[in-house]
């Protein structure tokens, strides 16, 4: 009777042990297949390598580049408003790294694209001229200091100049694509030429489709004829008029060339826009 006993605790102890094992294969699986969060393709510490699956010439010095991440429902994984280093190599064989914002944000799965002004003299625009469909470029990141939550102020305010604007859109899109998001959105873009605007008809497109919510004032140094856009460089009148004024629940935003933006800190100061509602990019 007692060998019985033991039997079945024996058999008892197996089946139970087989079914732990069984239960933990389950949770696993729950886990991995059955998680929520898509995987991310960004390292903040590794390069990792995307292969470019599109090259699209905008102008005659604008290229959109769209790379392709690990699997088509991976996301690259970049916060609002940051961005990415990328590794390229200049002319003479040397390396070079340079930070580049995509113009793509997470709810783009599988893929992410940078708008790249290419520069005669550029290094880092002499590797993505030499990029072909079917090449990878290493990628770092997420890099920067801008943290972006829905509704935390009122308006931005968005100063960009030349290829600056890239961050600018970014967050303007994760703004109006949010139906949660009320911010507004007041940009002034300066270029110097019309052909030198880049993701014109994308901004045009939002202005038209968020009326209300994103006003876009452009400004050149060349303008065509008949423009009706501001001339010459950014003023304080400019950003008066087409700005929100300083408060505690608005933000000035701004990225360009070194020149612009230390023009651009003086005006907002002399406005009356304190350290805490400006943010350099």
């Amino acid at each position: 009777m007692a060998g019985l006993e033991e039997l079945l605790q024996h058999e008892w102890a197996l089946y139970a042990g087989v079914a732990l094992a069984l239960a933990a294969v389950a949770a696993g699986t729950l886990f991995i297949y059955g998680s929520s969060k898509p995987k991310k393709a960004l390292d903040p510490e590794q390069w990792v390598h995307f292969r470019l699956v599109k090259r699209t010439q905008v102008s005659h010095n604008v290229v959109k580049f769209r790379f392709g991440l690990q699997t088509p429902t991976t996301i690259l994984g970049l916060p609002i408003g940051q961005h990415i280093s990328c590794l390229g190599k200049d002319a003479a064989g040397e390396e070079v790294i340079k930070p580049y914002t995509p113009t793509t944000l997470d709810s783009d799965v599988g893929h992410f694209e940078l708008v790249v002004k290419l520069y005669p003299q550029g290094r880092m625009s002499y590797h993505f001229s030499q990029l072909k469909v079917g090449d990878t470029l290493a990628c770092k990141g997420p890099k920067g200091r801008f943290k972006y939550h829905p509704n935390q102020v009122r308006a931005y305010g968005m100063l960009a100049g030349g290829s600056g604007i890239t961050p600018m859109f970014q967050v303007t899109r994760a703004i109006l694509e949010n139906p949660k998001d009320e911010t507004k959105v007041y940009l002034i873009y300066a270029n110097v030429t019309l052909n030198d605007i880049l993701l014109k008809d994308e901004l045009d497109g939002l202005a038209k489709n968020f009326p209300g919510r994103l006003h876009v004032y452009y400004v050149l140094n060349a303008p065509p004829v008949n423009w009706s856009g501001g001339v010459g460089f950014v003023s304080q009148d400019m950003i008066k008029a087409n700005c929100p004024a300083p408060a505690q629940d608005i933000q000035i935003l701004r990225c360009g060339p070194p020149p612009m933006n230390k023009a651009m800190a003086s005006h907002l100061d002399a406005l009356g826009y304190t350290k805490d509602m400006q943010f350099q990019f």
